[in-house]
């Protein structure tokens, strides 16, 4: 609005402060006119009276009489009172005017003339015939003391109205006088007040314009007053917040980039324990902690119980802690430490660390030297026993013996077959695998792998089934590598389905990879098994029999054969909801 601008302000008080100035003047200016008036009539009848006076005593009282009605105008009477005559009153003087000598003489001041022989000035007021109102009337008194000794008066009595028209006339006159000065210093205030709130209305613009984030807009420097050097000021305080924002943002991309880069997690929390800051590594550890909830109801921002009670001991005690926990099958460690604004805890930042490998690195020490023990002792106990047999003469007859040598050979390249499977995982593993790629259509390759699993789970009672979204393409990779992974899945995932379930081999293609699938009913791998399916001697069946477990290298090797292809492979099991394999390899492995 206008009158909370700065133009309206400014405007309303030079035009308030002026207007009371204009309003004294005028008053003290009325004042004075009115009376100068009345000392201009007092003195002229002043004199008017010390003439008529003169005239009566040096002439016969009818001629002084009669040259004194002639000095006489159309507002003034007069009445001259001599001896113990009757008063004579000027011949136009109105009725109302005609005072009757008691009233002279009775008159404190007014007798004076007559009974002290002084000159007097009085402001009387009379009842007007007229309007029967009360006029003012200025009469003035001089006394009169003719040759032969005989006294009087003289009267001059003028009406203040006609003076109350000349003060009128006067007042109109400046009234107006002051109205045109007001509406120029309202005019001149506008301008001066537009001039003055020009600059400040464009440094408010300026104002906006950084409020905005646009610190490069400059305030014109158009005078070199005070408002000129309040321009100079923001100008150079526009420069410093551009440059301390630029600081700002600077420092805000090395932040976050570091973040960003940090293997471990990093969530910052406020004092409420609000979540004010999370780097991808707290994210994922967020999510496997919405996951593991398993559709409980939570909030957008909500924080883990276990992560949550750290961070109020960590404030109550202003300590550092560190707690460990376990979600969806890995190990994270969190570390929260508290954060000080000056001498009060503010809140806490939270170093989340996966921990997982750590973890499955101690694991597989532990059982590395159990498992190739394992893995070992038993072909190495059946060599021993049956060959013992053998030179102990044991076996009598030839088909016994030749029963023996059997199960010692079988045993023997069972134990070839495990050695030979660790140099392979040695030789993948340290990036000497060698791939012979061919050009391969893909369905009927699949389908060929497949036919060699028929007979054995129609034998166990599992539908082997196969859906396949091909159209006849071609890839370019290692078939044998490729078959090697494909017969490994499916013969785990025969092993580990009971009768009467189903096996399903997937294979679907879009513009850069195959992606193929190998699901089954089965047993499924538990929650804390995940991470480690693709180590070397792992097994889902922990009894480790003969008859359903293998040598816990297969998956460790296919891993490596798809990672040569350059691809992916992915398991998602539930325990006793089956367990479906991925893999996808580009179309043209490299």
């Amino acid at each position: 609005m206008f009158w909370r601008s700065v133009v309206g302000k400014l405007w309303f008080t030079f035009l308030l402060l002026v207007s009371f100035v204009l309003f004294v003047l005028t008053v003290m200016l009325l004042e004075f006119f009115e009376n100068y008036h009345i000392k201009e009539s007092e003195d002229n009848l002043t004199d008017l009276a010390s003439n008529i006076s003169h005239f009566i005593e040096d002439q016969e009282l009818e001629i002084g009489l009669e040259i004194s009605w002639e000095l006489l105008d159309d507002i003034t009477g007069a009445m001259v009172i001599v001896g113990e005559k009757e008063p004579y009153y000027s011949p136009e003087i109105e009725s109302s005017l005609e005072l009757p000598v008691s009233f002279f003489l009775k008159d404190e001041e007014l007798s004076k003339v007559l009974t002290e022989q002084e000159r007097v000035r009085k402001i009387i007021e009379v009842s007007s015939s007229k309007n029967n109102k009360n006029s003012r009337v200025l009469v003035i008194g001089a006394p009169i003391e003719k040759n032969d000794g005989e006294v009087g008066a003289v009267y001059i009595f003028q009406s203040l109205q006609a003076m109350q028209k000349t003060s009128d006339s006067t007042t109109k006159f400046i009234l107006l006088a002051a109205g045109i000065a007001i509406i120029l210093t309202t005019i001149f205030a506008f301008f001066l007040s537009t001039r003055i709130t020009a600059p400040l209305r464009k440094m408010r613009e300026v104002v906006f314009e950084a409020a905005r984030g646009k610190f490069d807009t400059k305030v014109p420097i158009l005078t070199r007053d005070e408002i000129g050097e309040l321009a100079t000021a923001f100008n150079q305080m526009g420069r410093q917040l551009k440059f301390n924002m630029n600081a700002l943002s600077q420092e805000k991309e090395q932040l976050s980039s570091i973040l960003s880069s940090m293997v471990d997690g990093v969530i910052t929390f406020n004092r409420d324990g609000t979540i004010l800051i999370t780097n991808p590594p707290a994210e994922r550890f967020l999510q496997h902690w919405y996951f593991d909830l398993e559709g409980k109801a939570v909030e957008a921002e909500a924080v883990p119980q276990d992560v949550m009670e750290l961070f109020q001991w960590a404030v109550d005690t202003e300590q550092e802690q560190v707690g460990e926990f376990s979600v969806q099958g890995r190990y994270w460690v969190v570390i929260v430490s508290p954060l000080y604004n000056k001498k009060f805890i503010r809140g806490a930042v939270a170093v989340v660390r996966d921990m997982t490998e750590e973890r499955q690195l101690d694991k597989l020490r532990k059982d590395f030297i159990a498992n190739v023990s394992h893995e070992l002792r038993t072909p190495i106990s059946m060599l021993q026993g049956y060959s013992e047999a053998i030179v102990d003469d044991i076996a009598e007859t030839t088909e016994e013996k030749k029963e023996m040598a059997r199960v010692i050979y079988d045993e023997s390249l069972r134990m070839g077959r495990l050695v030979n499977e660790l140099l392979d995982l040695a030789r993948m593993e340290a990036g000497h695998i060698q791939l012979t790629n061919e050009k391969v259509e893909v369905h009927s390759y699949i389908q060929r792998i497949i036919r060699k699993f028929q007979v054995l789970a129609k034998e166990k009672g599992i539908r082997l089934l196969y859906d396949q979204y091909l159209d006849d393409a071609i890839g370019l990779f290692d078939p044998d590598r490729i078959e090697q992974v494909l017969t490994n899945l499916i013969d785990n995932a025969i092993r580990h389905t009971p009768e009467g379930g189903e096996v399903r081999i997937t294979a679907k293609t879009d513009e850069k990879w195959f992606h193929i699938e190998v699901s089954d009913s089965g047993s499924g791998i538990s929650e804390e098994d995940l991470p480690f399916v693709f180590e070397r001697f792992y097994k889902a069946d922990k009894a480790r029999t003969r008859g359903r477990s293998g040598t816990g290298l297969g998956l460790a090797i296919a891993r490596n054969i798809i990672q040569a292809h350059k691809g992916h492979i992915s398991v998602q099991s539930k325990l006793d909801h089956g367990t479906t394999f991925t893999f996808l390899i580009p179309r043209i492995s490299g």
